[in-house]
């Protein structure tokens, strides 16, 4: 086995991930029905970085549970380097990092990574893959003893035994403090960098924005933006053009732009929207009044609370 855990396989011409018309529906009590999942379709090619982004209930456990082969849809195709889900997994072509569960209280940390490591014949690596999920002191400690932290870190260590070609992490620092989010991601950022495919779905969206070369922003079941972090704040909403402004210049502006909104006006500052903000930022520096202009681009946030919007208003 490499010893740096780095084999992707690069000449399989097949995406990481093809999901094609995915569904999956849960009946509750009283004959109610959750359409869970709702058609998506979705290609990761080998190589990227993609952060799954939606608030509770969106369907994002539900999506990786399909790719991974635990659940099966009620309709549609999930295949894993052109292979079924479930034989890929098989094949330790991917390994997860899920957020609950998956580890026995009772055994110790090194005794949990001997058990595993003996199921893919690794045993020889055991040191190794430690040291690289930064649990390498803490060999002798009980899982039970372990933080939410440690744990995740422990999970981290499992899934690479494996050498797989596509790690995917449900929620993977969910309970985690500061420090262990820092150094979790800092392992993480390493592997991707070696060309492994990663697949992670967070709560967290300063991750997505740190770590993620593409967003998918899920909602209500189905995919409502998937681009880069720049493509997505773009879809979400126009830049914010803001300026110590009187209100009285407003009806001037909007004979030059007839599509101006103004968003609000807070200490004396005008903050106003256009479609090409530059050309609103050339005007007011050049024919009116206007002192401190300032373009804001959107953050993240912003998006993801824009676009999900949009979807949840669709759907009502």
């Amino acid at each position: 086995m490499n010893p740096d855990f780095t084999n992707p396989d690069f000449t399989n011409p097949a995406p990481a991930i093809h999901v094609t018309q995915l569904t999956k529906r849960f009946h509750g009590p009283k004959g109610s029905v959750v359409d869970a999942v709702k058609g998506i379709d979705l290609t990761v090619r080998a190589g990227e970085v993609v952060a799954f982004l939606g608030p509770n209930g969106a369907g994002k456990t539900t999506t990786i549970d399909m790719i991974l082969g635990l659940t099966a849809p009620d309709s549609g195709e999930v295949r894993v380097f052109g292979r079924p889900a479930r034989r890929a997994a098989r094949d330790g072509r991917v390994a997860a990092v899920m957020q609950t569960g998956g580890l026995m209280d009772d055994f110790t940390v090194g005794e949990t990574v001997d058990v595993v490591a003996s199921l893919h014949d690794r045993t020889a690596d055991v040191d190794a893959v430690m040291a690289r999920a930064g649990i390498g002191d803490l060999a002798d400690r009980k899982v039970s003893r372990c933080s939410g932290g440690e744990q995740q870190r422990l999970k981290f260590a499992l899934a690479l035994l494996p050498d797989p070609d596509l790690i995917v992490l449900d929620e993977p620092t969910a309970g985690m403090d500061v420090e262990s989010r820092r150094t979790f991601w800092a392992a993480m950022r390493a592997d991707a960098g070696r060309g492994r495919t990663v697949v992670f779905a967070t709560h967290y969206l300063e991750e997505a924005d740190a770590f993620a070369d593409r967003i998918v922003m899920i909602a209500g079941g189905s995919i409502v933006a998937d681009g880069s972090t720049a493509e997505i704040r773009t879809r979400a909403s126009r830049r914010i053009v803001s300026a110590v402004l009187d209100e009285a210049a407003v009806p001037g502006l909007r004979r030059v732009f007839p599509d101006l909104e103004v968003r609000e006006q807070r200490g004396g500052r005008l903050y106003l929207s256009l479609a090409d903000s530059d050309c609103l930022a050339r005007h007011l520096l050049t024919s009116t009044e206007a002192r401190d202009v300032e373009i804001a681009a959107h953050n993240l946030e912003d998006a993801f609370v824009t676009l999900t919007a949009r979807s949840s208003n669709s759907a009502a």
